[in-house]
């Protein structure tokens, strides 16, 4: 049975899991990560789009 979370705990968790996927492989397409934590932890769009606009931002910086 799934566990039901409050909304900003699934973009915590997608945030960790994109990150340690991008540690352990440095070559990894953001865009498609983000794809797939969009569906592993049930995001919506606009999730989905904060995670693009946070990577976008973390590449600047």
């Amino acid at each position: 049975m799934a566990t039901i979370q409050p909304k900003g705990e699934k973009l915590r968790q997608a945030v960790k899991w994109i990150s340690a996927c991008l540690e352990e492989e440095e070559g990894a397409a953001l865009d498609v990560l983000i794809t797939q934590a969009a569906g592993r932890f049930n995001l919506s769009p606009k999730d989905e789009a904060f995670l693009v606009s946070f990577y976008e931002q973390g590449k600047k910086g």
